[in-house]
């Protein structure tokens, strides 16, 4: 959805988990290495578009290695749940976008 920001990641291909899937866009989009037992699970978006459903689930890594590079063209931002909702985003991510928020805030509390 060009023109917004969205969390890295990708379609599922043949034969991948979406833990798997996410590890290899992390590669091909941020040069990131991820291993698949280092992602938990943290949220999921079921979202109607005009045209399609999308099930979107939501991982946090705790453990990378390699430094995070723009590697499709894309801009690159690391934003706090205070600045979160000031970039535009597909309407499916701003649920998942309140739920970091809520997530943040219980942490520093």
């Amino acid at each position: 959805m060009a023109g917004l920001w969205e969390f890295p990641g990708g379609k599922v291909e043949a034969g991948e988990n979406p833990k798997g899937a996410l590890v290899r866009e992390l590669g091909e989009e941020l040069g990131l290495h991820v291993d698949e037992h280092d992602l938990q699970p943290f949220a999921f978006a079921s979202h109607d578009y005009e045209t399609f459903h999308l099930l979107m689930p939501l991982f946090m890594a705790r453990r990378w290695e390699g430094e995070i590079e723009a590697r499709e063209g894309q801009q690159l931002a690391w934003v706090s749940a205070d600045d979160i909702g000031r970039y535009p985003a597909p309407e499916a991510d701003l649920p998942l976008f309140e739920r970091f928020i809520d997530w943040s805030k219980a942490g520093r509390e």
